[in-house]
């Protein structure tokens, strides 16, 4: 489990290096072509593990960092689920969303949370298959694949930075 925990953790960093250079208004731009601004990506990144962290510790998505809304009651302080969640469209309107400290917070506590309940699984329990997405998967890797979605994701923001014109992060 330490492992998987660890792995977990590591999106933490790989994800927040590249919160560098943006701002309360560039949190919620996006570049031509691109799907999603850094805000949103930060909260639906934390919704993902905070939904696979009730599978596995059994309590709810934290009530301080999500709101059950409309996608449109989120606020400086809460994402709205529906606005980060699957399918949902990023706006361009920095009232709908955490501020960036906020938003890093959020995603930063996520991965803190997820890595603990990962910690305190029981050895056989990796093995078994779960739904997600209401598709059968094995709990080990799908602990992976929320590794693997948090660094396409940053890969995404490093895109992002590209398009704003942003200097490098990695050189």
């Amino acid at each position: 489990m330490a492992a998987l925990a660890r792995l977990i953790e590591s999106t933490k960093g790989l994800m927040l290096r590249f919160v560098d250079g943006f701002d309360e208004a560039s949190r919620t731009r996006q570049g031509a072509d691109l799907p999603n601004h850094l805000i949103w990506t930060l909260g639906h990144c934390a919704l993902t593990m905070n939904k696979l962290s009730r599978m596995f510790d059994g309590m709810p998505v934290t009530e301080s960092d999500f709101i059950e809304g409309d996608g449109a009651r989120g606020d400086a302080v809460r994402f709205d689920t529906q606005s980060v969640c699957f399918g949902s469209v990023p706006v361009d309107d920095g009232d709908r969303y955490p501020t960036l400290e906020r938003g890093c917070e959020i995603y930063s506590a996520a991965c803190e949370r997820l890595a603990q309940a990962v910690r305190e699984l029981v050895l056989n329990s990796v093995e078994e298959t779960v739904l997600w997405h209401d598709a059968p998967i094995r709990v080990d890797d799908l602990i992976s694949r929320i590794a693997f979605h948090n660094g396409a994701h940053s890969g995404q923001i490093m895109d992002l930075r590209r398009a704003l014109g942003m200097p490098r992060v990695i050189h």
